[in-house]
């Protein structure tokens, strides 16, 4: 088992995928190059903790590595059809001959033998992109480190969702006897937010308002990704009652989602008595049972 770059996040082959976040956390702490200007040192050692944790926070590459298919840049390694990788295998090694005799007569010997030597595309690269809700939504440029130690803006397509993948042309490991480079594949995770959830292009969010919104109705201020907009709230509101925001939702593909506001009567945290005297007035002047049909329903 490969274990270069556990070593390099300081943790063990065993670790869970909590524990390698952690420690990938405690490096980016002590180690970002926008803490540390200037120091060259910490620079280079935070270019190979990200490059590490990219391949150890993906469970499917973890397990490439593991298995010794992918090297610490996250390139695959060719497998010796006689067992074994070819990477660092001598000439000749287990007494199956010269390989490069091997690739010779597959390939057509490089010129030894007036052959015709074909040209190998790269392999292509994974990362993991984790960018904000908000980018997700509105779109933006993100900054990633690839496997090599340099950084590279990546542009976040407006309205893309978790799961898809961003293709860098040319970005992966370098071709073969003059073929073109592979590509950086980026997969896009996307952060929670704390008001906003999306269900497809529509967002959705619960609005808190008091009771005396609710009771006598009026316009109050709903907060979008886009900036606030008023919303009339109908006197009489109950909690639960929806209100469709057309066009404040996702853009994506030349379509708009709207944005779907979700009334939810807050009460204060402390009852004025007057508040309170008014209210046992009140049901006792006006009783009223909103679970009536409830009740009847359940018996039907």
């Amino acid at each position: 088992m490969n274990d270069t770059l556990y070593k390099t996040l300081g943790v063990s082959k065993s670790a869970t995928q909590d524990d390698i976040k952690k420690s990938f956390r405690k490096h980016m702490k002590a180690l970002h190059p926008d803490l540390n200007p200037g120091d060259a040192a910490k620079e280079a050692k935070f270019k190979k903790v990200s490059a590490a944790n990219d391949i150890l926070s993906d469970e499917n590459k973890r397990a490439l590595y593991d298995r010794g298919e992918i090297d610490e840049n996250g390139a695959d390694v060719a497998q010796n059809p006689f067992g074994g990788g070819f990477r660092g295998q001598p000439r000749g090694a287990q007494g199956h001959g010269d390989m490069g005799d091997m690739f010779s007569q597959m390939f057509g010997g490089g010129g030894q033998r007036g052959g015709f030597q074909q040209a190998f595309k790269g392999q292509d690269q994974r990362y993991n992109m984790l960018v904000s809700f908000s980018e997700a939504a509105l779109g933006g440029k993100k900054q990633i480190y690839l496997a090599d130690g340099n950084p590279i803006n990546v542009t976040i397509p407006k309205g893309i969702e978790a799961g898809k993948t961003i293709r860098l042309k040319g970005k992966g490991q370098a071709g073969q006897n003059g073929g073109p480079a592979g590509d950086a594949m980026i997969e896009v995770k996307v952060g929670s937010h704390p008001i906003f959830t999306r269900d497809g292009l529509n967002i959705e969010i619960n609005l808190p308002i008091t009771l005396y919104e609710a009771t006598l109705g009026g316009k109050i201020e709903v907060p979008t990704l886009h900036g606030a907009v008023g919303l009339k709230v109908p006197a009489g509101a109950s909690s639960g009652k929806v209100f469709r925001l057309k066009g404040r939702g996702i853009e994506l593909g030349g379509k708009k989602g709207d944005q779907l506001v979700k009334l939810q009567i807050q009460m204060p945290e402390a009852v004025d008595p007057k508040l309170e005297a008014f209210m046992k007035e009140m049901e006792a002047a006006s009783p009223y049972d909103p679970r009536q049909k409830m009740k009847a329903a359940a018996h039907a």
